[in-house]
């Protein structure tokens, strides 16, 4: 029986010399890592993971019944496939260790050489955890983004759509802002958990989605003067989303350290006024206290400390929720004035929430909040009196958004044309609803239900107790319940067409 020294692992620092890190058959390759490390960062990949049905349970809540599944449907799809994309070449363009200021290069396709390394990013971690880990980053920006097609979008040409634009749009963004070669992260952007890459690049890439696709079908009239029609969806899809910004937020700095825990104090606090902020926003209009606006400012609050939480004091988080709720509450109203069709307020809560976080970040960056981690040293911001700091966060916002706009318009308008991949569903696609002629499948399937219904009201009609209506006192009631006629419901046609149209 070994004794416990022999069970014991001295860490020592990285001494490998192949791109793997080393052979595995020759050197113990964990002696380079600290296991409760390596443990809080696969936690925390597996908490991003789960923001995803989130952002789908989020989406759907806020659609119509009708639309409800294909939001759910775009939300884990994207998974996938930007999961394999990220496998097949997205990594490579992002993180690989030659990389240049703008993209990196193939040296890593298909996860080549991808193993026991440490990672480009913080020699914390192996290259291939830190692989997976950013790999949710580029899904959970994917599935942000796409929830712009709904409900008029096809599938097709979204899911086409997904993996391009994880190439083309969000492969350089992350290049430029965390890879130690990018030239964001060399002009001295502050950005610690995706401002830029995540949250801005979404919301401006929803903008030109919905700009492309163009309005719904009856906008502007009572037609989409509707409610959310699950708001227990959007509570769930909130919670999902509030748990796995720990992972999100905390787990960026890829070490189980004090730094990680300021980050998951700030995020959490600003998560907790930015509800309360919206919900008071929304108060101030309709005396109403909504769940859904509590939710949707949780959200913003969350998005807003994003860029700053592994750099910012605790008490700055305040800031954080208050500034990045108001700014999105108010912003929802810029899709009228720009007339886009942002079904979902993507842009709002997203595109200026992550603004509004990496300015707030040049603000409240300080340097002993970075420093907590043991080895990161920053200028800090305004805080150390280091004001060209709001510059580099302006430059790094504007051209990841104008980028993210700009080429998405083009990988659409492109993709528009070829044959097969229109972007628009039909109009009778629209108005049965994208589950129905799309997926062939419903969040809620009511036309059973219905039938349910009108066969039991037949078979009560034809019962042997309705022969004689006045045998048992009053006929339209039963156990003093009043009965209705579910067909009346119907209108004048109980086919199974006409019933699909109860949805």
């Amino acid at each position: 029986m070994s004794s416990e020294e022999d069970n014991h692992i001295l860490l020592v620092p990285y001494n490998g010399t192949s791109e793997q890190g080393a052979d595995p058959l020759e050197q113990n390759v964990n002696i380079w890592y600290e296991s409760g490390d390596i443990a809080w960062v696969i936690t925390a990949t597996a908490l991003v993971l789960l923001m995803i049905p989130g952002v789908g349970f989020f989406y759907s809540g806020l659609a119509r019944r009708k639309s409800a599944l294909s939001l759910i449907w775009l939300a884990i799809m994207s998974t996938a496939v930007t999961c394999f994309q990220w496998f097949f070449w997205g990594y490579s363009l992002t993180f690989s260790h030659n990389a240049g200021p703008f993209i990196g290069d193939l040296s890593n396709f298909g996860f080549r050489n991808v193993l026991a390394h440490p990672s480009v990013s913080s020699s914390n971690v192996p290259d291939l955890l830190f692989a997976v880990y950013q790999g949710m980053f580029s899904a959970i920006t994917v599935a942000l983004a796409t929830g712009a097609v709904a409900e008029r979008g096809r599938m097709l040409p979204c899911v086409i759509f997904m993996f391009i634009w994880a190439t083309v749009v969000y492969d350089p963004i992350a290049c430029w802002t965390w890879n130690p070669s990018g030239w964001s992260n060399n002009m001295g952007g502050l950005d610690y958990a995706g401002g830029t890459p995540v949250h801005i690049s979404s919301g401006t890439a929803a903008l030109a989605y919905s700009m492309m696709l163009g309005k719904r079908r009856g906008h502007g009239t009572h037609e989409l003067n509707y409610r959310p029609h699950n708001v227990t969806h959007i509570v769930i899809g909130t919670v999902f989303l509030w748990v796995g910004w720990f992972g999100f937020n905390a787990g960026s700095g890829l070490a189980a350290d004090m730094r990680a825990v300021v980050a998951t104090v700030v995020t959490n606090l600003s998560a907790c006024v930015g509800g309360m902020t919206w919900c008071i926003l929304d108060y101030r209009l309709e005396k109403k206290w909504s769940t859904v606006g509590f939710c949707s400012g949780v959200v913003a609050g969350l998005v807003s400390i994003t860029p700053g939480s592994g750099y910012v004091p605790v008490w700055s988080a305040v800031v954080f929720g208050v500034l990045g709720a108001g700014f999105s509450n108010y912003a929802t109203k810029l899709k009228f004035i720009l007339r886009i069709d942002d079904a979902l307020d993507i842009f709002a809560v997203h595109g200026i929430g992550g603004l509004v976080g990496n300015i707030c970040t040049a603000f409240f960056a300080a340097d002993y909040i970075a420093a907590l981690d043991g080895t990161s040293r920053i200028d800090g911001g305004w805080l150390n009196q280091h004001w060209i700091q709001m510059g580099y966060q302006l430059a790094d916002s504007l051209a990841g958004g104008v980028y993210s706009f700009c080429m998405t318009c083009l990988i659409l308008f492109i993709m528009n044309l070829i044959p097969g991949l229109r972007l628009r569903a039909s109009e009778d696609a629209e108005i049965l609803g994208i589950d129905d002629a799309e997926i062939g499948e419903f969040a809620y399937d009511y036309v059973e239900l219905t039938r349910e219904v009108l066969n039991d009201v037949d078979n009560e009609a034809a019962s042997r107790y309705s022969v004689d209506p006045t045998a048992f006192g009053n006929p339209a009631e039963k156990n003093s319940i009043p009965l209705l006629d579910a067909r009346m419901f119907a209108g004048p046609s109980t086919s199974p067409g006409h019933l699909s149209e109860l949805r």
